[in-house]
């Protein structure tokens, strides 16, 4: 499938903005969506609307069977072991506060140790804090290279005997760069603790393989891989959710109810209390259909093409800083930059009217603004359905960002 063929396939993309023609850049907030995810959401409302798992008329069961079968799509989109290990929650973010709320806060004790790093999003970081202040764990975190990368060897020295978690992006939605998880995991385990991986931003555009990777918990969100808003993903090991509480109670979750006493169902239905996210999770499945017709590997591979475009072209503006690594091989298809003695959400609204969108602010990445000695960064993030041209627009609006501020100052 080439390019063309992939965005005949995003509606949205063929609109004008502000009478420009739209150029989304902003996919590291959220994708757009093909028309396949859209009809599979409308079929749902249409043709089998019902809860799942309780009734036994057709239309539950038509639900039910859709529900399930996305769990399947994801059990092997991420190779997964088992789709008791797959566990839908309404984003990453809420993935990781069930792991910091079950898990964390059941197994730390005073002096234990949390290892994160300065690149994480903020879901990445409260929980631990908040777990950090209710058990007295310490919570340390990983120094970044110059380039913003992480050197295993500053892994083995932060990563101790008392370390029980380590919990770090897969990849950076600020600096793109790809982190080594599956080394990381190696040295943490050998130190007794846990691996928790975010990947919010790996997981859209790269292939992931869980049982490769050897991690324990893998959150990410569907609607940064095409998929919907309100639907993410806890993938854990079976023996250790099968150990973990509930965060939430109420219908779906249980087995059995008394006047004092209640049992929950078997994994993975004893994390998903209330009615879940059906039209959202069947949405899911089709994103996952999409992605893995267009590849993986093509997707990635696309992505490294427009980054390094993207880089060269970018570099050439006189007073534009590149954060992150240089080289296109180091990270994934995103670009965080700030131009010289302009406020990104100028360059923003600039570009805006130019009918392009980037994203502009903290990023939820206050901690990383802190070690870049930025306030805010503005971000062109690519994806499968972005192009040359697109980066071409990105430099001609920066250009004229940087004359019409001259002209003012």
């Amino acid at each position: 499938m080439d390019i063309h063929d992939i965005r005949q396939l995003f509606p949205i993309l063929h609109q004008e903005v502000n009478g420009k023609p739209l150029v989304y850049l902003d996919s590291a907030a959220t994708s757009q969506k093909p028309v396949q995810v859209i009809e599979a959401i409308n079929t749902y409302y249409r043709e089998m609307n019902s809860n799942v798992h309780r009734g036994v008329h057709t239309l539950g069961t038509r639900a039910t069977d859709g529900y399930e079968g996305a769990r399947e799509k994801v059990r092997k989109f991420i190779n997964a072991k088992s789709t008791e290990e797959i566990i839908f929650t309404r984003g990453t973010t809420t993935a990781l506060n069930t792991v910091a709320a079950s898990y964390a806060k059941a197994n730390l004790h005073e002096g234990d140790e949390i290892v994160i790093s300065y690149m994480e999003h903020h879901s990445n970081i409260i929980p631990w804090q908040q777990v950090a202040k209710q058990t007295g764990a310490v919570l340390k975190y990983l120094p970044l290279q110059e380039d913003g990368t992480i050197s295993l060897e500053d892994v083995r020295e932060t990563v101790t005997s008392n370390t029980k978690i380590v919990s770090i992006m897969q990849v950076s939605n600020v600096l793109g760069v790809v982190n080594p998880i599956k080394e990381i995991a190696k040295i943490a385990h050998e130190n007794g603790a846990i691996m928790v991986v975010d990947g919010a931003q790996s997981t859209p555009h790269l292939k992931v393989d869980v049982q490769d990777l050897d991690c324990d918990f893998f959150a990410f969100s569907g609607h940064k891989m095409c998929g919907p808003t309100g639907i993410g993903v806890l993938y854990g090991r079976k023996q250790l959710l099968e150990n973990m509480e509930p965060i939430e109670f109420g219908g779906e979750m249980i087995d059995f109810v008394g006047l004092y006493e209640s049992t929950w169902k078997e994994l993975p239905w004893k994390f998903e209390g209330g009615t879940p996210i059906i039209a959202g999770a069947i949405g899911l499945g089709a994103a996952i259909d999409f992605l893995e017709e267009v590849g993986l590997d093509q997707i990635e591979a696309h992505e490294h093409r427009l980054a390094a475009y993207a880089i060269e072209k970018m570099s050439a503006v006189e007073g534009l800083t590149i954060f992150g690594p240089k080289e296109a091989s180091k990270r994934a298809g995103l670009v965080t930059f700030n131009l010289d003695d302009v406020h990104p959400h100028d360059v923003a609204t600039v570009l805006d009217a130019e009918g392009i969108a980037v994203r502009a602010g903290h990023h939820c990445a206050q901690p990383l603004m802190k070690w870049l000695k930025q306030s805010a960064t503005a971000r062109a993030s690519f994806y499968l359905y972005n192009t040359e041209e697109d980066i071409d627009k990105l430099v001609s609006g920066l250009l004229k960002t940087k004359e019409y501020f001259s002209d003012v100052f």
